[in-house]
């Protein structure tokens, strides 16, 4: 005969979640990394004229080759498809070309064409994303 301790918290039993539950955290994950892109975006942008006494520091081109991924990351293990880390990547990109292209009122460009730093973290951070990308691609075609 088993004994149960009565003090012994009881489990109810798992139930699967809701499909609403399940749509709405989807949703959510691509609202959140869309936001963070664009925020990461912007960021990076302003980040690649910092200079430390005159010398550019390149901050922003290790700033785009670690957070985009995971963003990416997040993107795709909260939607739990790979197509989710594609709307973080084009808002990234898009603000990126965006910015290259913009000139302020004083006739200045965000993103200057002779800036090494920031041609870089345009091309190093969305080969952050597509080498994310490509990654899972390669993982899902090699797990059975």
């Amino acid at each position: 005969m088993i004994i149960s301790d009565p003090a012994a918290p009881v489990t109810p039993e798992e139930k699967p979640p809701s499909p609403a539950l399940e749509l709405t955290v989807r949703v959510a994950g691509v609202v959140i990394s869309v936001l963070a892109a664009f925020c990461s975006a912007v960021l990076e942008v302003f980040g690649t004229q910092l200079r430390l006494g005159g010398i550019p520091v390149g901050v922003s081109v290790l700033a785009a080759l670690v957070v985009n991924p995971a963003i990416a990351w997040f993107a795709a293990t909260t939607v739990g498809r790979l197509w989710a880390v594609g709307p973080p990547w084009v808002v990234w990109t898009g603000w990126m070309l965006f910015a290259t292209g913009y000139r302020t009122p004083e006739g200045d460009y965000l993103v200057a064409g002779d800036d090494w730093i920031a041609l870089a973290t345009v091309l190093l951070g969305s080969l952050a994303f597509a080498g994310y990308a490509y990654r899972m691609i390669l993982r899902r075609r090699l797990v059975p």
